[in-house]
């Protein structure tokens, strides 16, 4: 079950999407200091612009660092 903050974030960057208002930028992780990518919705309230980090990028091959969840067989 995917939790309703998950959702409501998913939402919002859907409408971030729709409104062209998503980039991709370079940040520094804080843990490891090195740089990561991460897709970002942008607010605009005048001439001020807030980034809101939504996702990280692998880095790797996403299809051999996840499993997804195993489909259910049919009844």
């Amino acid at each position: 079950m995917i939790a309703e903050g998950y959702r409501a974030n998913f939402e919002t960057l859907c409408r971030a999407i729709r409104n062209d208002a998503v980039i991709l930028m370079e940040c520094t992780d804080a843990k490891t200091r090195q740089p990561v990518m991460v897709i970002c919705a942008v607010e605009q309230d005048g001439n001020t612009f807030e980034m809101k980090p939504f996702a990280k990028l692998f880095d790797g091959n996403p299809y051999k660092e996840l499993i997804p969840p195993a489909m259910e067989e049919p009844a």
